[in-house]
């Protein structure tokens, strides 16, 4: 049986203390082995930003886990990308400490040069993320607003999800034609259309892998933009 250290990473001191996020992660993380066949033979957590150029020195829990992997001659299991880091300069400086990584959410045969990929797509949508959260907060304080009060930061962030909900959109009505074809090929279970994305290496919006979950909100939103059926 193969074996991983897991490692599991909040941003705030506050979500370490209320364990928000940890069981999320851990779950996620032990779902994954036993469908694997993996042994997890320790577990680190840490809460501590993932920015910055010096965010390794910060991470010390990271550190030990990279050390009990050397050691035990294994992988790094995390739950999603983003518990490493969005940074794709932070990710490349894992890959140099020779400690293989598996990320649950993208699969076990993510080779490096995928991780890499994935990390750049998701340094990016962080980007856009930020950029479009200061355009908002912009637009609100052109239009006489005060900033720096809760009611302006969640119109700010309202603005930000309804951008990503139109993405999402957007990704789903270019998959429409694909999805007809499917159905069409007797592809109707969600599982049955999640195995025919990935073989066709058809990415998610993030640029993931499907998974049931996923696909099964594609299927979702595809019926409510074209009453796919």
């Amino acid at each position: 049986m193969a074996r991983a250290v897991a490692y599991h990473r909040v941003s705030t001191r506050q979500q370490q203390r209320s364990g928000l996020g940890i069981k999320a992660q851990r779950a996620a993380v032990q779902r994954f082995a036993e469908v694997e066949s993996i042994q997890i033979i320790a577990e680190y957590v840490e809460a501590e930003t993932g920015k910055g150029a010096d965010a390794l020195e910060r991470r010390p829990q990271l550190a030990v886990a990279l050390a009990a992997a050397k050691a035990g001659k294994c992988c790094v299991l995390v739950s999603k990308l983003d518990r490493l880091s969005r940074d794709v300069a932070f990710v490349a400086g894992l890959m140099a400490q020779r400690v293989p990584f598996i990320v649950a959410e993208l699969g076990r045969d993510v080779d490096p040069f995928m991780l890499h990929l994935y990390a750049a797509l998701a340094e990016k949508e962080r980007r856009l993320m930020s950029e479009r959260t200061k355009a908002a907060l912009a637009i609100k304080k052109a239009s006489g607003g005060k900033l720096g009060n809760p009611v302006n930061i969640r119109e700010a962030g309202d603005v930000g999800r309804a951008s990503l909900v139109a993405t999402a959109d957007d990704h789903a009505r270019s998959l429409l034609p694909l999805l007809r074809i499917l159905r069409n090929e007797g592809e109707i279970s969600i599982g049955g259309i999640t195995t025919a994305l990935n073989d066709r290496r058809v990415p998610t919006p993030r640029g993931a892998r499907w998974h049931v979950s996923s696909v099964a909100n594609l299927l979702a939103r595809a019926l409510r933009l074209e009453g796919l059926c």
